[in-house]
């Protein structure tokens, strides 16, 4: 360290404080102090009435520069002797203590160091090689380790990566969520303002028929009124005659003033009392509610189904010979003719089949299948390990979960058969597979709507199923298309 020490002052000392590099030309100015012939000519400039040390700020009357040729020798044999030095072989370097090169390199102290200090007391008993054996054997070392950190740097950049893509799809699912969330109280407003103002509308319907009801009343008993006004304003006036005015035409008066009028009870309004009791029931709030939530459940698993979709593909090894398929294996059809195809054990000998290249032995998976107008098909899951020669069985013990049409009717295929209602006849069918779950649920993907799901026990890996039905006589010419699935709004 007291070496470095005193090279950085050696250095320091020919260093010119202007340009901060080796002096060049030094020269002398009469406070002492050395600077380079052409920094110092800069610095004063041509016409400076004054000129002062840029150092010590000491001012002289006159310019006095005198040359120090000394100094300039100093710094070339500085230069040489660093140039010297940077030049020299590692391997050469010198003993401070022995003055001899440093060829050896003791093992324990891990440090250079010469013959004889190979023979001293510090290291006679110490471990040590010559300085390039040692240097090969660590470098070879280091790269043996810097392999297997660059291997753990990329293990660490794939975790990365692999943790941002699961990120971003925990991110997309909550997103989805806040979207329902959204979707479904604004649907829910909605629905309750509606109902809302389709039930005050209606009261205000009663409202005016009671009104309207009353007022006809109130009519009837003023005429009522105003006549037996005018009879008891005529008997008074008839008491108030002479006799014989009085006796004139009296049995009519008399009759008429017995007839007077019937009075009646307070007016009910008994088919209005029953509409108001039954309202309630009118109402069908709860019931309104009870089919919102129902869809609302429907709408929910059929979007969070959708938030899986993985891009299908169609494996042409696996299909039977009449299918055919697109370049980009999107879609299949029935052929009508036998291709001529090596029987290879993976491919469907008997059943117009083929399997998804895809294989799940766990998450969430789901897809859409445009079946349009096609009068038989069926999609679904199956185990990897199904028999793929002879007849197929469509059934869960046999390691198929699907659904199908045929014969214009639709179907779950369970044991026995499950009828599967449909209210809009489905163009495209999404399928949803839960590997965790045991589900493998079916949706009608024009009316957005749960047809069937499957509850089982999976194990090994399943494979995408897909029937094209068989086309008799062109009646079921339509391809079974795998469709992109749109991002839910």
């Amino acid at each position: 360290m007291a070496g470095v020490d005193l090279a950085g002052s050696i250095r320091e000392e020919l260093t010119c404080s202007l340009c901060l590099d080796y002096f060049t030309d030094p020269v002398t100015l009469d406070c002492g102090h050395n600077l380079c012939c052409a920094c110092i000519s800069q610095c004063w400039g041509e016409s400076e009435p004054n000129f002062c040390c840029p150092q010590c700020r000491d001012t002289a009357p006159q310019r006095n520069l005198q040359p120090s040729r000394q100094l300039g020798n100093v710094v070339q044999l500085e230069k040489r002797r660093r140039l010297q030095a940077e030049n020299q072989p590692e391997g050469q370097r010198m003993c401070k203590r022995h003055h001899e090169a440093l060829k050896l390199f003791c093992e324990e102290d891990e440090v250079p160091i010469c013959v004889v200090c190979d023979r001293s007391r510090a290291h006679r008993n110490h471990t040590v090689v010559p300085v390039k054996e040692a240097a090969q054997d660590y470098r070879e070392q280091i790269r043996s380790r810097l392999e297997r950190l660059r291997e753990q740097r990329e293990e660490l950049q794939g975790l990365k990566r692999a943790w941002e893509q699961e990120s971003e799809r925990l991110l997309r699912q909550t997103e989805l969520e806040r979207q329902l969330v959204v979707s479904e109280c604004n649907g829910l407003r909605q629905l309750l303002d509606d109902r809302e103002r389709v039930l005050l509308a209606r009261l205000r319907e009663l409202d005016a028929e009671i009104v309207s009801r009353g007022q006809e009343n109130a009519a009837c008993l003023r005429d009522e009124t105003a006549r037996l006004s005018a009879l008891i304003t005529e008997l008074e006036g008839k008491c108030q005659l002479s006799v014989p005015k009085l006796l004139q035409d009296v049995r009519s008066t008399v009759s008429r003033a017995e007839e007077g009028t019937p009075l009646h009870a307070a007016p009910k309004f008994p088919e209005l009392e029953k509409t108001i009791w039954d309202f309630p029931g009118e109402n069908k709030l709860q019931e309104a509610l009870m089919g919102f939530l129902e869809g609302l459940l429907a709408e929910r698993e059929f979007r969070r189904a959708r938030g899986h979709a993985v891009d299908m593909t169609l494996d042409p090894d696996t299909a039977n010979p009449y299918l055919i398929l697109s370049e980009d294996r999107k879609r299949v059809k029935d052929g009508d003719i036998q291709q001529d195809l090596p029987d290879n054990p993976e491919r469907f000998d008997t059943c117009a089949c083929l399997l998804g290249c895809e294989g799940f032995t766990g998450g969430r998976h789901y897809w859409e299948v445009e079946v349009g107008d096609k009068t038989a098909w069926a999609l679904g899951v199956c185990r990897e390990s199904v028999r793929r020669k002879g007849e197929v069985i469509l059934a869960p013990e046999d390691g198929y979960w699907t659904m199908w049409l045929q014969d214009g009717e639709y179907g779950a295929l369970t044991s026995p058969l499950t009828p599967v209602p449909i209210c809009v006849q489905p163009t495209r069918v999404g399928v949803f597979l839960d590997y965790e779950a045991g589900k493998v649920s079916f949706y009608n993907v024009t009316d957005r709507f749960h047809l069937f799901t499957f509850t089982d026990d999976f194990s090994g890996t399943l494979r995408p199923y897909f029937y094209t039905g068989v086309n008799e006589e062109g009646t079921n010419a339509a391809p079974l298309i795998l469709c992109p699935v749109p991002a839910e709004p």
